[in-house]
């Protein structure tokens, strides 16, 4: 029993090993980006000859708290009237539709081409009125917004240009953060978040491999579109499978990382769980349909084959990590009950290697938003542990997803709700949206919480320290997850 604890104990790292690998390369890549000079051709949208024909889609769920500010938002955006068309894909079931039917008719009487268009059923969910409203689609590119976002009025102008390069398919824009020091929860999703769209998606993008059109904030052409197969709703994550379809067809994706859109991030970590538990299950629904097609490519590169294993599996790393936290504890004891294998623990701990790559990835798109300097250096390792102690305590209910994902176990597209609110003097509490259903993973994550309490003291009962920082984030982290989610929605 010993044996086999130890072997997978060591497979995990491995794992955990080669994903930072992974990493660093990305890492290397971007750093390589900011040195590069953009000399893409590009649309001319001063020569009213150039200017394509551009649809902005808004996919529209149950919005009533956010629905106004975007439309308004949209309505400033700078581009000929002529040239710009507004759908306005509205799948709601509840009194917002009414409010929504208002704002559009008031913003179409400034000469705005503006649709609300309805479907009689969510078929498809996002995807099926992405679908639906691509049938009737003006416009030769497609520009995607979720309610929660709000480009800026220039966005089309930074866009649209790139799509002189006619294997071009989707430009996606960088995230940026409206709410980002809202409370702790929002500082740690602003962390993750910004890791991606700043170094993975760039670094990806830079070394030519896939990449992924994140849902939201990017324009498509719509020939890439149809040629790719069209949206699909049989994952959680239309967004990545098409960009993979699309990228295995050979079209080319163009990633901005500096131009931002703001987006407003979950404040109640019920909310948060509903977008993790969407994004872990889509991206591992994701991993079993398209990568042994990428494998099977023979144009594909090996290292886009290398980094499009750890892009779809991105997921479930959490799922290695809760394994890993688990053996740990018994790892403690059968490494002091065989001080003769002593030797083999010390090579196991040059695995800790892992940790000091991942720590330069994430201090490098730290510095973007923070800037360099003592101070944010040290603002930076507290969120460093914050935020790796807390994916941890998320691990349970993002295990879960993976699992359902990988099995095929098929559920619903469940909405993220969205607040709209920026200051801690806003009130969201009586938002009708949100769902305080009790899940049976809380209770889990509050008895590890106390399953690394013990391995706490056994550091001390055994006098072997090697793990208690990994135990005390852990300790951590399933308790900050546990007592939010059992004691406040945020």
């Amino acid at each position: 029993m010993d044996l086999t604890i130890i072997i997978i104990y060591t497979l995990a790292l491995l794992v955990i090993f080669f994903y930072s690998i992974s990493e660093l390369q990305l890492l290397l890549n971007y750093l390589k980006a900011k040195k590069s000079v953009d000399n893409a051709e590009k649309f001319d949208l001063n020569n009213p000859a150039e200017i394509p024909k551009v649809t902005i889609q808004l996919p529209l769920y149950n919005e009533m708290y956010v629905v106004e500010r975007l439309l308004r938002n949209i309505a400033k955006i700078d581009y000929p009237k002529d040239k710009l068309e507004i759908q306005v894909l509205d799948d709601s079931t509840d009194e917002s539709v009414l409010k929504t039917t208002e704002i559009i008719a008031e913003i179409r009487q400034n000469g705005i081409d503006i649709r609300h268009i309805q479907r009689e059923n969510r078929s498809g969910f996002k995807a099926g009125a992405l679908k639906e409203g691509l049938k009737i689609a003006k416009g030769e590119f497609i520009a995607i917004f979720d309610s929660d976002f709000m480009p800026n009025p220039d966005w089309l102008q930074h866009t649209v240009p790139y799509f002189k390069d006619s294997e071009i398919g989707v430009v996606q824009t960088r995230w940026a953060h409206l709410n980002r020091d809202y409370s702790l929860l929002t500082k740690i999703q602003a962390f993750a978040l910004d890791f991606h769209f700043i170094l993975e998606q760039t670094g990806r993008n830079f070394g030519r491999h896939f990449i992924n059109f994140n849902g939201t904030a990017g324009i498509w052409r719509k020939e890439c579109i149809l040629d790719a197969g069209n949206w699909s709703g049989d994952t959680l994550t239309e967004d990545l499978d098409l960009s993979y379809r699309a990228q295995l067809k050979k079209w080319k994706f163009k990633y901005l990382e500096d131009v931002e859109t703001p987006a407003e991030l979950p404040v109640v970590i019920s909310a948060a769980r509903s977008q993790q538990f969407r994004w872990n299950k889509g991206a591992a629904e994701n991993f079993k349909k398209n990568y042994l097609r990428l494998v099977k490519d023979p144009s594909a590169s090996l290292g886009t084959k290398f980094h499009g294993f750890f892009h779809l599996l991105n997921s479930s790393m959490f799922l290695i990590v809760l394994l890993l936290g688990i053996l740990s504890v018994p790892v403690l004891y059968i490494k002091n009950n065989n001080p003769a294998f002593s030797w083999y623990f010390n090579v196991l701990a040059g695995f800790g290697i892992s940790t000091i790559i991942f720590f330069f990835c994430y201090y490098v798109p730290y510095t973007k938003i923070y800037g360099k300097g003592i101070k944010s250096f040290f603002s930076f390792i507290g969120m460093f542990i914050i935020f790796f102690a807390v994916a941890m305590g998320f691990s349970v209910h993002n295990s879960l997803a993976v699992l359902e994902g990988h099995f095929g176990k098929k559920s619903e597209f469940i909405r993220t709700p969205k607040f709209n609110v920026n200051t801690l003097k806003d009130s969201w509490k009586d938002n009708k949206y949100l769902s305080n259903k009790f899940s049976v993973n809380i209770l889990i994550e509050a008895l590890l919480c106390l399953y690394f309490a013990f391995a706490l003291y056994s550091a001390f009962a055994l006098n072997d320290f090697g793990l208690i920082v990994f135990h005390l984030m852990l300790f951590g982290g399933f308790g900050f997850v546990a007592f939010k989610s059992i004691f406040s929605k945020t």
